[in-house]
């Protein structure tokens, strides 16, 4: 809970114990001012009843009642406005009127209703300061034979005093009104915001936690496609060169080169690969740590450092699958051409991985391996035959992600990918990837 919504939570509780008041120091304040305003309009009815020749008591008891209905001026504003204008006439209940003015124009009441009651009480108040003024003037004239106002002087003094009774109660009224809406306006605001920067952490923890984990399944594709053919060739060739060891010393040797110079360009690839992602994550801002560096952060580096595999590479990938004795056609079709380092790498990675997963799971089988460049894309195609039951099995451990990790490769270029069983026996793994602007 907010510090703005625990407030918020006490004012309504005080309201409901202390009935319309929100605070307690509120209720004490209407009741004070209540009790001057009855003490007020008390004395003022003992003048009242003489005028009006009634008993002195019921004026002063009039007057009470008069004044304590100022105790419910945050209630009903305009019942105590309504109520001074009545008595005015009765010369009576002045700080009630401007009290009463001063609530009316700080409250939530339409303001055409606050104009209309204070002109009203504007007349009401003008109106009897005239008359008493001219039974003053009247009185003076016959007390004192050389006074003679002119005729200017009974309503100019009238309107000066109905100004000052009326006219600062209601501007005040009107400034705080405003000035209370306006911290209204703010406070509400201030609490907007505050939701609004809570979704936004919580959005911004979201996806820091998605990007934790992209880059998780990412540096373990890298890790997949890098180690997992090199490792496998090697595997390969240890087994062949454990087969040949005594029998032919010649082949054995060029075998156990052949699984050293695996190893290193294994050591060299993930150095590459251990280089970028430690580069990418130096100047990552600490309070996301992994967020900034994206999908494929290290891949992009990769691309755009060139140093990562590209389809000029192609030949010498088939070639070492040859080496470690799978029959392995390539065929290339089209006119090549630069494409994105990124789109290159895609294209070498899958038939790597396909290649891999042909040494793991079809021991001896014949490869055809089909590269296509159209005008717009370029197209993929490893197709193994069933696999040579007369062939040594290198019992090469299988994660099951290598599928899994080429079809992340494909579609997040924008490409398709399509993998599965053929009616001869055999498994085909076909990609296409888009080579337009898009991609570059």
């Amino acid at each position: 809970m907010t510090t703005t919504g625990a407030h918020q939570d006490a004012a309504g509780m005080a309201a409901r114990g202390w009935w319309w008041w929100g605070r307690r120091r509120s209720a004490v304040l209407d009741g004070g001012l209540a009790v001057v305003s009855a003490l007020e309009c008390g004395l003022e009815g003992v003048g009242f009843a003489e005028k009006a020749s009634l008993p002195v008591p019921v004026g002063v008891l009039f007057g009470l009642v008069v004044g304590s209905v100022l105790l419910v001026r945050r209630r009903w504003p305009i019942t105590v406005v309504l109520v001074s204008i009545a008595v005015t006439p009765a010369e009576m209940g002045y700080l009630m009127g401007i009290v009463g003015l001063y609530t009316l124009a700080a409250s939530e009441v339409p303001r055409r209703f606050t104009a209309a009651l204070a002109g009203m009480s504007t007349v009401a108040v003008f109106i009897v300061t005239v008359v008493r003024l001219r039974q003053d003037v009247a009185q003076a004239d016959v007390d004192q034979q050389d006074f003679d106002p002119s005729g200017w002087y009974v309503p100019l003094v009238s309107l000066f005093m109905t100004l000052g009774l009326n006219a600062p109660p209601v501007l005040f009224g009107l400034y705080i009104g405003a000035r209370r809406r306006l911290m209204e306006s703010l406070r509400e605001r201030a609490d907007s915001l505050e939701q609004e920067l809570s979704l936004l952490a919580d959005r911004a923890e979201q996806r820091a936690q998605w990007a934790r984990q992209e880059e998780r399944t990412r540096i373990a594709r890298e890790m997949h496609d890098v180690v997992a053919h090199r490792v496998s060739l090697m595997v390969v060739h240890a087994a062949a060169l454990q087969a040949v060891a005594l029998k032919d010393p010649q082949k054995a040797v060029k075998n156990a080169a052949l699984v050293g110079d695996m190893g290193r360009q294994a050591l060299t690839e993930l150095r590459q690969m251990l280089g970028v992602l430690r580069e990418e994550r130096a100047p990552a801002p600490a309070v996301v740590p992994l967020a900034a560096v994206g999908l494929a952060a290290a891949a992009a580096a990769e691309a755009a450092s060139g140093d990562g595999p590209c389809l000029g590479a192609l030949e010498e990938l088939v070639e070492q699958s040859r080496q470690a004795g799978m029959v392995v056609e390539l065929t290339v079709l089209g006119v090549a051409r630069g494409y994105a380092a990124e789109v290159e790498q895609t294209a070498y990675r899958v038939v790597q991985e396909a290649l891999t997963n042909v040494h793991k799971h079809a021991a001896g089988a014949k490869v055809v391996v089909r590269l296509a460049h159209r005008e717009a894309e370029v197209a993929m195609q490893v197709e193994n035959g069933p696999s040579d039951g007369a062939a040594a099995d290198a019992h090469l451990p299988s994660g099951g992600n290598g599928l899994v990790g080429m079809r992340e490769r494909v579609t997040r270029l924008g490409g398709v990918f399509v993998s599965g069983p053929t009616d001869a026996g055999g498994f085909r793994v076909s990609a296409v990837l888009p080579v337009g602007e898009r991609v570059a």
